[in-house]
């Protein structure tokens, strides 16, 4: 029994790293996402490449926007409702 327990401890220990390291991650992930308020798109590169995106407006023409690394705000959450990648870059 006492053998049994050392397992499973060892087990949701080892998923407990696991969910710890992938948090931080998941926080600012790849590609489109939202806030409760406002929309992004985070773009993961090593190489400094800017590319353009097609960002989906509600009630409005979608338009294409450049952006570099990292995180590019895209206005209100409300109002945008999705980004992706054109298969371009800039």
């Amino acid at each position: 029994m006492t053998s049994a327990l050392g397992s499973a401890a060892l087990v949701l220990t080892s998923l407990g790293a696991v969910t710890a390291a992938a948090g931080p991650a998941a926080a600012d992930p790849c590609g489109f996402y939202e806030t409760g308020s406002d929309a992004y798109y985070h773009h993961c590169t090593s190489d400094g490449s800017r590319v353009v995106v097609e960002v989906e407006v509600a009630l409005a023409p979608d338009y294409e926007r450049c952006v570099g690394p990292g995180r590019t705000w895209l206005g209100s959450a409300d109002r945008i409702q999705g980004a992706h990648y054109v298969g371009r870059t800039c």
